[in-house]
């Protein structure tokens, strides 16, 4: 039998009405045994669902009836049968076998339970994620996850942007601090980067006109948090000729669609999650740094003054102050202190103490950041000085605003809490397949 014979179906894709009797193959896990004495169970999981194998003692041959009892749970088959209509059976329909294939057993016992029987916590579950994956919750969140990823291509490239890639291993920190990952390059020190910000605005100059990027980014940050990791997946856009207001709508449209499309294609993985999702209403409320700060002092569990960033509780009060004035979930927090934001962060021309910055922020926690950047090489070169970084560092950077420049803007939302806040999860590390913190480095 040729690899390819081995399935004719994914479970979910058997239509019990319309394939009555008909001969197919399904591949995939043995999920559950249920030997009954006079019938026998086998429920078979793949990517898409399960589907039941039924065995009746009188009706079967006696070895493959065997072969089914014998099976181990999470061992590898492929099952070719005849499918018969059944209201009881996962999809409404069971398969008869002619054929039951064993292609790889698996040990015993196993490293964690798949049939959401015994729960496990988060830490056994990552040191046995290829385990976990083949939980159905956990394959709903990463099909989800995909589904996003999938949207925000779509509505980027349909948006006149062009995808590019980055380096991820650079000579300088993009924005100055200390949160860098330090490697070895051959004979010189390099570091991880913190974010594409510096190379998508030089191809700005290149006149891409609009880019956007998918990838990872490094901070050696030493959180121990449910919302922070060390490595994430970043979602960032560069956009010429526009300012802060055009780029904000660039984002708040885009996530809109974003849950639009999960809402069209993921139907059966929001019922497995228990999750109901609305399309978020557009455009988004914006809201002032200064009313920020108005709206965490006026409730008295924080003080805060001009000039502090907001912490975890800040988000927390503004977020459910604003659910609770408009529903809305995302909205903006717009005019931020410059000195409080990166040096590439365009301030105001009649202002310069504020910038014509924002976040996006979801009622839990921030989302995304972004400005109208400065194209004046003279005031980016200064805004660096003024940050206590040096120039010279940045002459790689600063030498694609001295030959043309466009005014432009953009962002960067982290693809982790973007998913994390759609599906209401309360550890990031449930929508990283892999998580790295300052305590996991492997698998």
């Amino acid at each position: 039998m040729l690899l390819k014979d081995l399935r004719t179906h994914y479970t979910s894709k058997i239509d019990p009405a319309e394939m009555a009797d008909k001969k197919v193959s399904v591949a995939g896990w043995v999920h559950e045994v249920r030997d009954l004495g006079g019938i026998c169970f086998v429920v078979v999981r793949d990517r898409e669902g399960r589907g039941q194998v039924t065995l009746v003692k009188k009706k079967t041959d006696p070895e493959l009836l065997e072969k089914a009892r014998g099976l181990v749970r999470e061992s590898i088959v492929s099952v070719t049968g005849v499918v018969k209509p059944e209201a009881k059976a996962p999809n409404g329909y069971e398969i008869i076998p002619e054929q039951i294939t064993l292609l790889n057993e698996a040990e015993s016992p196993l490293p964690m339970d798949t049939t959401g029987k015994v729960d496990a916590d988060l830490d056994t579950r990552l040191d046995s994620r290829f385990m976990d994956l083949r939980r159905e919750r956990t394959t709903a969140v990463f099909t989800i996850r995909h589904e996003v990823l999938k949207a925000v291509r779509g509505f980027l490239s349909s948006s006149g942007f062009v995808e590019t890639s980055t380096p991820k291993v650079v000579a300088t920190a993009t924005e100055g601090g200390t949160s860098l990952f330090p490697i070895t390059y051959f004979d010189r020190e390099a570091f991880l980067n913190q974010s594409p910000q510096l190379f998508k605005q030089m191809l700005m100059s290149g006149g891409l006109d609009r880019v956007f990027e998918i990838g990872p980014i490094f901070r050696a940050e030493e959180h121990d948090t449910r919302r922070h990791l060390n490595e994430a997946t970043s979602i960032d856009i560069e956009a010429s000729f526009c300012d802060h207001f055009d780029v904000m709508e660039i984002l708040e449209n885009m996530v809109a669609y974003v849950y639009d499309q999960v809402i069209a294609n993921c139907s059966r993985q929001l019922e497995v999650l228990g999750v109901e999702l609305a399309v978020p209403q557009t455009p988004f409320m914006k809201i002032s740094y200064d009313e920020a700060i108005t709206i965490v002092n006026s409730y008295g569990e924080e003080s805060l003054k001009w000039g502090d960033d907001l912490s975890t509780l800040s988000e927390h009060t503004i977020g459910n102050h604003v659910f609770n004035e408009t529903g809305q979930s995302h909205y903006f927090i717009i005019d931020w202190p410059t000195e409080v934001k990166p040096f590439y962060a365009k301030p105001y021309e009649d202002k310069p103490e504020l910038s014509k910055s924002f976040d996006m922020m979801h009622r839990t926690m921030e989302l995304s950041s972004g400005a109208q950047r400065i194209h004046d090489p003279e005031q980016l070169k200064s805004r660096i000085e003024s940050q206590g970084l040096n120039p010279e560092g940045f002459e790689f950077y600063l030498r694609a605003f001295r030959y043309g420049m466009p005014p432009h803007g953009g962002w960067g939302i982290g693809c982790d809490r973007l998913v994390m806040t759609m599906l209401g999860v309360e550890n990031i590390r449930d929508v990283v397949l892999f998580p790295r913190d300052r305590r996991r480095l492997s698998p």
